[in-house]
C-alpha cells in the first residue's frame, strides 16, 4: 500500500480545521437565505431580534458546556443546575433586594458545578453518572424548596433583565455576547484555555506536561455551573416566576448546539465561536418551523437528525 506522503496528510488536516469553521458559518448563512424565502416575516427586524432573545439561554448553558466537552466530559446537569437557580432567585427575592439574591442563587449553581467537578476530576467517577445524579438531585431540590408550586418574582426591577432592551438590542442576547467574548479569550489567550485543549487531546501527555488535570477540570465543572446560574438569571427574570420544572430538557439543547457547532464528543477540538453558530443555526431552523406552522413535536425530529448529521460529519472529519 503507498504511503501517503506527510505533507499531504498535514494539509488535509488543515483544511478540515478551516472547513471546521468555515462549514458551520456557510451552514448557516444557507439556513438563513432558505428561511428568507421561505417565510416573508423571516427577515424583519423584530423576528431577527425575537431569534437572538430566544437563543440567549441555551447559548449562555453551550457556552459552558463548550468548556466542559473540550476536556472529553458531559454536563448533562445544567438544565436542573439553571432551574436551582431560578427556584432560589425566586425565593430570595420574596425577602431579600436583589443584590443578595442573585448572589445566593449564583453561588448555589456554583456550588452544585463544584461538586460535579471534584466527583469527577478526584472522586474519578465519570462524567456523564456524576452529571446525570446532580441532574436528579438538583431537580428534587426543586420540587423540595418549591413544594411544587412555582413562586411568583414581583419585583419588577427585576424584570428589565430579562424582557429589557439596550439601544434595540435584547438585555439577554447582550449578555449571551459578552459571555462569549470573555470566553473566547479564556479559551485562545490563556494557558488555562490552551490546557484545555490539551487534557481533552490526550490527558496523560497533558499531566506529564505540567497541566494540573484534576484542578483544571474541577474548573470546567464550576464554570458551566456558573453559568448555568447566569442563564437561570435570565430565564427567571424573563418568566417572573419560579418554576420547579425550569430548564427541563435545556442540556440536550446545550450539548446540540456545541455539537452542531463543531466541537468535537471526544474532546480536544473545537470553539466557543463555534458553539456560538451553532446556536443560531439551531435558533433559526426553529424559529423558520414556528412561522411556517410546523408541529413543535415535529420539530424535535428536525433537531435528532441534525445532531446524527453534525456527529457523523465530524467523525469524517476526524477520518480524513
Amino acid at each position: 500500500m503507498q504511503n501517503v506522503p506527510k505533507s499531504s496528510r498535514i494539509d488535509g488536516r488543515s483544511f478540515m480545521r478551516a472547513w471546521r469553521r468555515v462549514g458551520v458559518l456557510a451552514a448557516l448563512v444557507i439556513l438563513v437565505i432558505a428561511a428568507s424565502f421561505l417565510s416573508d416575516r423571516f427577515l424583519t427586524l423584530p423576528n431577527l431580534l425575537n431569534v437572538l432573545r430566544q437563543v440567549a439561554i441555551v447559548g449562555i448553558l453551550a457556552i459552558g458546556m463548550t468548556f466542559v466537552i473540550l476536556t472529553r466530559g458531559i454536563d448533562l446537569s445544567v438544565g436542573s443546575i439553571l432551574g436551582i437557580s431560578v427556584v432560589l432567585y425566586a425565593g430570595f427575592l420574596e425577602s431579600q433586594p436583589m443584590a443578595i439574591a442573585i448572589p445566593l442563587g449564583l453561588g448555589a449553581a456554583v456550588l452544585a458545578g463544584l461538586v460535579n467537578g471534584l466527583g469527577v476530576a478526584v472522586a474519578g467517577i465519570p462524567p456523564f453518572i456524576m452529571t446525570l445524579g446532580m441532574l436528579s438531585f438538583a431537580r428534587g431540590l426543586c420540587f423540595i424548596y418549591t413544594g411544587g408550586t412555582p413562586i411568583p418574582i414581583l419585583d419588577e426591577s427585576f424584570y428589565d433583565l430579562g424582557n429589557g432592551y439596550i439601544l434595540g438590542v435584547p438585555i439577554p442576547s447582550l449578555i449571551l455576547l459578552a459571555l462569549l467574548l470573555v470566553c473566547a479569550v479564556i479559551l485562545g489567550r490563556t494557558p488555562f484555555g490552551r490546557s484545555l485543549y490539551a487534557i481533552g487531546s490526550n490527558e496523560d501527555a497533558a499531566r506529564l506536561s505540567g497541566v494540573p488535570v484534576r484542578a483544571y477540570t474541577t474548573a470546567v465543572y464550576v464554570i458551566s455551573g456558573a453559568v448555568s446560574g447566569l442563564a437561570g438569571l435570565v430565564y427567571a427574570s424573563q418568566l417572573s416566576i419560579g418554576t420547579p420544572i425550569a430548564g427541563q430538557g435545556y442540556e440536550l439543547d446545550a450539548i446540540a448546539a456545541v455539537v452542531v457547532g463543531g466541537t468535537s464528543l471526544f474532546g480536544g477540538v473545537g470553539s466557543v465561536w463555534g458553539t456560538f453558530l451553532g446556536t443560531l443555526i439551531i435558533g433559526v431552523l426553529a424559529n423558520i418551523l414556528n412561522l411556517t406552522g410546523v408541529d413543535p413535536f415535529v420539530q424535535q425530529l428536525f433537531k435528532g437528525a441534525l445532531i446524527v448529521v453534525a456527529v457523523y460529519l465530524m467523525s469524517r472529519r476526524g477520518r480524513a
